[in-house]
Order: structure tokens, then C-alpha cells, then sequence
């Protein structure tokens, strides 16, 4: 699974997975934090679509932390002020770095995950058509 697809499902879900899975690689493997977490911004990059430039739209405030599990380095961003969510997205990303056995058995429990908050997002988005209005326009007559 890819990092930006894992690191979505892991903000996006339930905060108890990422810390379950955090905690069962802390357990195990000696984590060393390379940066604590931390706050900060980072900016926001947008493309114009007329003319296909990039520009920047504006700052978001990050909390980003890194560590490292033997040779492998793991980092983890999250918007907002989450020091928890940051340092357990790092040592995930870490130990699919490092290519650790436990990664192996997340996939499942990840992938299952990931169908929930499509299922949520699906719902949510019917319950807005719902309330859509559609104007016709008026037949003259003929």
C-alpha cells in the first residue's frame, strides 16, 4: 500500500488504529526520535488551471514528527496540533520502511478501514443530493 493512501486511511479513520499499530511496533523495536513533534506551516501549493501554473494559496499549521527503527526513518505530518497522531503515523511509516514483519498483517485491517470511510463518505454525500434542488426550465407551450 502506498504511503499517501496508508497515511489517509490512518487520519481519516479511527484514532485507536494508528495507535494500536504504533504501540505494537514501540513494543517490539527500539524507536529513536529523531524529531520530537513538533508545530509548524507548510504551504499550500495550487494549480491554475487556464494557464497550468502553480501558485501558492496559503499556509496550513502541521505538526510533523520523525523517527527512526534500526536504518529507517519514518515521518509523520498531520494537520492541526496532534503530537500523538504525528508520532504514531512516524513510527508506522518507519516500520513499513524498515519492512518489518507486523506490516504485513495491517494491510487487511487497513484496506477494511479505508471501505468504512468510503461507505461514510458515501452516505454523507447522498444525504446532501437529497437536499439539491433542480430547476427546469419552463416549456413555452409548443
Amino acid at each position: 500500500m502506498q504511503r499517501k493512501r496508508r497515511t489517509e486511511i490512518l487520519i481519516n479513520g479511527s484514532r485507536e488504529i494508528p495507535a494500536r499499530l504504533a504501540q505494537q511496533i514501540a513494543g517490539r523495536y527500539e524507536v529513536n526520535t529523531i524529531e520530537e513533534p513538533n508545530n509548524g506551516l507548510v504551504m499550500i501549493k495550487a494549480r491554475e488551471t487556464a494557464k497550468k501554473s502553480l501558485f501558492y494559496l496559503g499556509e496550513v499549521f502541521v505538526t510533523e514528527c520523525k523517527v527512526q527503527i534500526g536504518g529507517a526513518i519514518g515521518l509523520g505530518i498531520v494537520k492541526g496540533h496532534e503530537p500523538e497522531l504525528a508520532y504514531q503515523l512516524a513510527v508506522i511509516d518507519a516500520a513499513y520502511q524498515a519492512g518489518l514483519d507486523e506490516t504485513g498483517h495491517w494491510q487487511e485491517v487497513l484496506t477494511a478501514k479505508e471501505h468504512e470511510i468510503d461507505q461514510r463518505r458515501k452516505a454523507r454525500q447522498s444525504k446532501i443530493l437529497q437536499t439539491k434542488v433542480i430547476f427546469e426550465t419552463m416549456d413555452d407551450g409548443e
